[in-house]
């Protein structure tokens, strides 16, 4: 197998957000007199797009409700963007290994793109990836092939020269339809039960790193 791409999730992949995300959760709920959720809780509603996760916790069904819920979570997320969270480890070191043996990197999530971008640059790992985007850059959003596809033409990079990384069913899912070989993360959100169809899957990002480096053939620049 060629590797030329590294195709990243960000939330559960490269960075835990929960905190955030759940405090995010709670200003909204707030605003609409409704009591708070527990992290546990909101964990099992990220990974589809922010008005995806409001909805369903706010359990509204108005459209009015809906886009007035995501302006205060995304205002609240938005100066609240890294006052938690971190990157998970490893992250540093394997992203270096990977940019040192010439594999293009991007992040593909399904978190606003301003967002990705924001906490991104705040935990300072903007610089590693050429392309950046979340449910909100394309027409679609994992786990449609869309993203991949694009993400992979911009890179210049055939599918089956990249690979997906990530810790839930939408990015597993995303990647097979795209013709991309996925490896699951088992630490996110997701859990492992959802990665049970990944081509391999990993327990930290050094794995992700030995799996593209070790196990593959690796291409340079």
């Amino acid at each position: 197998m060629t590797v030329r791409a590294a195709l990243f999730d960000l939330d559960g992949t490269l960075v835990d957000s929960l905190g955030d995300i759940t405090d995010a959760v709670n200003h909204m709920l707030a605003g609409f007199s409704r009591p708070s959720l527990a992290a546990p809780s909101v964990r099992k509603l990220v990974g589809k797009g922010a008005r995806n996760l409001v909805r369903r916790a706010l359990g509204a069904e108005s459209q009015d409700d809906i886009t007035r819920a995501l302006d205060l979570f995304v205002a609240y997320n938005s100066s609240h963007i890294a006052d938690k969270s971190a990157l998970y480890p490893g992250v540093r070191e394997a992203l270096h290994q990977l940019a040192e043996s010439g594999i293009r990197m991007a992040v593909i999530s399904n978190k606003h793109e301003a967002l990705c971008r924001l906490v991104m640059e705040t935990l300072g790992i903007a610089r590693q990836f050429e392309i950046i985007c979340g449910g909100d850059t394309f027409a679609e959003m994992k786990p449609s092939p869309l993203p991949l596809l694009r993400v992979v033409e911009r890179l210049g990079v055939a599918p089956h020269e990249a690979v997906m990384i990530g810790d839930s069913i939408n990015d597993v899912q995303a990647g097979h339809q795209a013709g991309v070989t996925t490896i699951g993360c088992v630490w996110g959100y997701g859990g492992a039960e959802e990665l049970t169809e990944a081509d391999h899957r990993a327990a930290s990002l050094m794995d992700v790193a030995t799996i593209l480096l070790k196990e593959t053939k690796v291409v340079q620049k």
